[in-house]
Formats: structure tokens, sequence, C-alpha cells
């Protein structure tokens, strides 16, 4: 199922699309012969934000190849300005987790001998750490949380950090930004430039604004660039199609969780995943296509064990579960209904994937094995592949 869009008039820059809660029009002002590769149109259960740029490289609501992520990293890494000291780079929750933690890993292999550090946003709370809060209004969920590091050493990196780089797959208004720079000026005391790294940036006429709103010059690096207006049509949704509300997936409870050490409390190391599970996966036979999922906020793992994976020759593409609740249309030709990993009692989907459709399919946890993960894998034909750390992964097994 294709999204009904198409080029206005004379103007190839502007793209009109109906969707199913309203039309939305954007006019590119760069980017225009990538837009096709980078991203499509969905439609959401969410008056907030009823329309969504749905990202094909990002490994979240679309199969993504381990390569082309890559690719889209190191463009962004290569936006970032230089700065003197160390360099804080935060990933958004939960869509973007995957996409900062790349981005920082690539401007890092970039830049040997420097000192990065990679911080998180989250949904979940991580026991006895220090925290802040700041809200992502448009969200269907949208109290987020940023936990401090727990070494003293990225602590000092933290405060004497003098440039932030924020990373997102789509920026718009730029408020959750601006909410969450003004909490970072708490512990970023020298603080003096932000940088967002973002496929899409679509904030037009707001972008010159976020210097002054942020109290800080900001900058902007994206590979596509424009502004859009939406049209909401009230009612215009099918009751099959609106099923699932807002509501349902931002009932959930506060959720703690034990950190795997994979950046919701700082890191400052690239995730390298263990050359024996590599290896032992390489050299299985498999007919077709490996799918690597990731789930939820754990994003990373699952591209890193995907790219390694496509280096010794295995076809793979990555993708995450995810809390979004997305219409059947236009980019989303299928929706998976899927148990929550989390403990949280929040719906969770997987989209574009049916069962059967992999040769092979390889679930990356973080969270403890569980009923909701072995009903997850079962539907999937799929195997657990547990993540405690860098050093301690194993396959959980699945009857």
């Amino acid at each position: 199922m294709s999204s009904a869009v198409a080029a206005v008039g004379h103007a190839p820059s502007t793209i009109r699309s109906e969707l199913p809660t309203g039309v939305l029009r954007l006019e590119l002002e760069e980017g225009r012969s990538a837009f096709a590769s980078l991203l499509d149109f969905a439609a959401r259960a969410n008056p907030k934000r009823a329309f969504l740029f749905l990202s094909k490289v990002l490994g979240k609501h679309y199969p993504s190849i381990p390569s082309e992520m890559v690719s889209v990293h190191r463009q962004l890494a290569a936006t970032v300005p230089d700065a003197a000291g160390p360099v804080v780079f935060i990933g958004m929750a939960e869509t973007a987790t995957g996409l900062g933690q790349g981005v920082f890993e690539a401007w890092a292999h970039a830049h040997p001998g420097s000192s990065p550090l990679y911080m998180q946003s989250t949904r979940y709370r991580v026991p006895g750490a220090d925290w802040f809060g700041f809200d992502e209004s448009h969200s269907h969920a949208p109290r987020l949380f940023l936990h401090l590091p727990q070494r003293d050493t990225d602590r000092a990196a933290l405060a004497a950090a003098t440039q932030v780089v924020l990373v997102d797959d789509e920026l718009s208004t730029g408020n959750t930004f601006v909410n969450l720079v003004a909490a970072l000026r708490r512990v970023m005391p020298a603080l003096s430039r932000v940088h967002i790294a973002t496929i899409a940036d679509f904030t037009g006429d707001r972008r010159a604004l976020l210097s002054e709103r942020m109290g800080s010059p900001c900058s902007i690096g994206g590979l596509l660039r424009g502004a859009w207006r939406f049209e909401y049509q009230h009612g215009a949704v099918p009751e099959t199609l609106a099923a699932t509300s807002p509501a349902q997936c931002s009932a959930g409870h506060e959720v703690q969780i034990e950190d795997a050490g994979y950046g919701r409390l700082g890191r400052t190391t690239c995730v390298s995943p263990s050359n024996r599970l590599v290896e032992r996966l390489a050299r299985e036979p498999v007919e077709s296509t490996t799918l690597v999922l990731g789930t939820g906020e754990f994003m990373h793992a699952a591209f890193a064990l995907g790219r390694a994976l496509e280096l010794r020759g295995v076809d793979v593409r990555v993708q995450s579960t995810t809390r979004s609740p997305i219409l059947l249309w236009g980019a989303v030709g299928h929706i998976l209904t899927v148990p929550d990993p989390y403990g949280e009692g929040v719906q969770n989907y997987l989209y574009n994937v049916r069962p059967g459709q992999y040769a092979r399919v390889l679930i990356c946890h973080e969270t403890a094995p569980s009923d909701q993960l072995i009903a997850l894998a079962t539907t999937l034909r799929a195997r657990l592949i547990h993540f405690t750390s860098d050093d301690h992964v194993e396959e959980i097994p699945v009857c």
C-alpha cells in the first residue's frame, strides 16, 4: 500500500500527501532527490500529531539495510561543528536512540583520540541514578527522562562540555529540544553551543528562532530541509483504523529498568557485538534475509549485530518494536500487535513485518527473558538474544 504523494504544479519541491487523517503539504528546500530513499509518509492515531515522517534508514518502523544506516550516521556526524573539549551526544527516545548512538560512534571514529560522551533520553527510570525530566509535547507519551552518568569522569566531561549534539530522526517545532536544553543547563554550566543532527529538518520559518529560544547559538545538520503544513480532518479516520488510540499507549505505569550499559547512564565507547556470537550466526546457512529486531529503546545493539553480520556477507535488515501507534496506510503495509517486553502495560507494535516473512529473526533485548518475549519470539519463529553487557550476550531457548 503506497501513500498518495504528488508534486504540485510547477514546483517540484512541493509534495502533497492525502492521509486518512488530513492533508500534509511539504515544501522541500534541500534534498528533493534523496527524499524517496530516506522518508515516506504514515498516519497516526494521535490528535496531537496525526501524521508521521517515516524514515526508511532509521531501523524503527521500516526494514533498514545496515550499510545504508551507517551512511546516514556518517553524514550526520560530519555536520557537527568543531569544539574544544568533550562533546556530548544525546539520542532521543524512543525512535532515535539507535540513530543517536550511531552518530556518536561515527563521530568518534572520525575523531580518534577524542573523548565524546553519549547519553540517551528514556521513558524508563534506572534505580539509584540521578535524573531529570522534560516533555515531548506532541508525543503519545510526553514524559522523558535523562539520567546522569554514574562515573565521575563522565560527569566531569558533562560539566565541562561546551557543545551538545542532539540527535533525532525529524525536527519540526524544536519544542522538545528547547525543553531539554533548558534542563541541561543545570548540569552543563559551560554549555555555549547546541547542534541538532537530524535526518529531516522541517522547522521552516521556526529555524531562525531556535538560537534565541535556546539561549545559545544553535546549528542544524540534516539530510533534508523544508517546512510542513497539515490540515487535520476531524472524523476522517474510520473506526477500524482508529482502534488504537493514543490513550492506550500512554496509560502505562512508570517502569524502572536495570541499565545494561548501552547509553542511559552515559557511554564513551562504541558497541561491539561478541565475535563468537557473530561468527556463529554468520556460519549458519540461511536461505534468504535475516531480520535483526530491537525492542523498544534498545535499538543500537540490534544494528551493531546486523552490521557485523552484513560485513560477513549475510543479507540483513534491521528494525525495532515500538509503542508508537501508526495506522495501516502509506508506508505501513502491515501491523503486528506485540507483547510489551518492558512490563509497562502499554501496547507495542511491529510494523511492516509479517510472521514467516524472514528466513531468520533474531530478537535483541535488554530486559530479562519473560513470557512476553517468548510470545513475540513464538509469533515470529524467532530466537532471543539477551544483552546484559558488551561482554555477556546469550541466546535464550524458546520452546
